[in-house]
């Protein structure tokens, strides 16, 4: 078989594999509140997450596939080289994933592709072929890392100061409501679980659907950068098979171990993380999801009691964040090294 083919064969299948543990890793950071919140049971949950999980990529367009396929650039560099430098770095982001699932750790997906990438990327053919974006921002344009970088960076910042005000206004307006008003807000939560899912599948498959068409177009099955319809199938259905499995463990950091969750904090949690995402999405930015929802609890917990919030283990969180991309990267750079020497050393190929 032409070694082309098999590392080509390899790049989509490790692809639809980071694409499932994504899937996996982030349904529990979707449906955390819900069921923190007891507005579905558990299978009620995973069943709506994972039909509109579904309907999120097919839906929402390729705008985040395109930041993510050009970020970095190897069109110059030979065809099976290039598939070992994207194997390495989606290998190396797998394998965050299925590390900080172990732990029951809500890190970022995104920036373990995105460090994955650029440690692969730099260790193999040098820094010059990550479309790093410093020049273009000095012109007001945002492109390649620094685009991908600063969606990643403010998401989060966003969803915290939109989840305090957002609880604030909402404390204001529900000041002489009843308690029966936790079950209209249960029921709300069908509406905005549903959004966060549809949100979160419009970003994070768009993800792999980036890097599965650079593979296709790096292998030369396709001449341009055009997203096919059966990759945008194939990465829906990876994802939406991961949601349905679920990442439990995680469920009980979110849901439990940041803040006391009640249904109007699950209620705006929801509906902050989807106006986030989704907004991002249409524009282009991939965002973390585990980001934007984790920090919109801890937004929304500090506008309520800002001593029950748990900030310990928020500092736990923050701190995973920080090492992912780098961690990442590292991993993403040995694993080219040792892929790359087992490649050379095959007489076959």
């Amino acid at each position: 078989m032409d070694v082309l083919l098999v590392f080509l064969i390899l790049a989509v299948v490790i692809t639809l594999v980071f694409d499932f543990t994504n899937g996996f890793h982030d349904a529990s950071n979707i449906i955390a509140t819900i069921i923190a919140s007891r507005a579905m049971t558990p299978t009620q949950a995973v069943l709506v997450v994972a039909g509109f999980e579904f309907l999120g990529p097919v839906l929402g367009g390729t705008a985040v596939a395109n930041t993510i396929g050009k970020f970095i650039d190897l069109g110059d560099v030979e065809a099976v080289k290039a598939l070992l430098v994207i194997l390495a770095g989606l290998f190396a982001a797998t394998f965050w994933n299925l590390f900080t699932w172990m732990r029951g750790i809500p890190s970022s997906s995104s920036h373990a592709l995105v460090g994955g990438l650029i440690g692969a990327v730099i260790v193999s053919v040098g820094a010059e072929h990550v479309v790093w974006g410093f020049a273009q921002l000095a012109h007001g344009e945002f492109t390649g890392v620094t685009k991908v970088l600063l969606a990643l960076v403010l998401s989060p910042l966003i969803g915290f100061t939109v989840g305090f005000f957002l609880q604030r206004f909402s404390m204001f307006l529900l000041r002489a409501a009843k308690p029966s008003i936790n079950k209209t807000l249960r029921r709300g939560q069908w509406v905005t679980a549903a959004g966060l899912a549809f949100s979160h599948g419009a970003n994070d498959a768009q993800k792999s659907m980036g890097i599965l068409t650079l593979i296709l177009l790096l292998s030369g099955h396709i001449s341009e950068f055009i997203v096919p319809i059966w990759v945008i199938a194939a990465c829906a259905t990876a994802m939406t098979l991961g949601v349905l499995l679920g990442g439990w463990r995680i469920v009980r950091t979110l849901g439990f171990s940041i803040y006391k969750i009640r249904p109007i904090h699950a209620f705006n949690s929801q509906l902050t993380a989807c106006s986030v995402i989704f907004t991002a999405s249409l524009i282009g930015a991939p965002v973390s999801t585990t980001h934007v929802v984790g920090s919109s609890i801890m937004g929304i917990g500090s506008s309520d009691r800002p001593k029950a919030v748990k900030w310990k283990k928020a500092k736990e969180i923050l701190t995973t964040w920080g090492i992912t991309i780098p961690l990442s990267a590292l991993v993403a750079g040995l694993t080219y090294v040792l892929i790359n020497s087992l490649y050379h050393a095959m007489p076959a190929f």
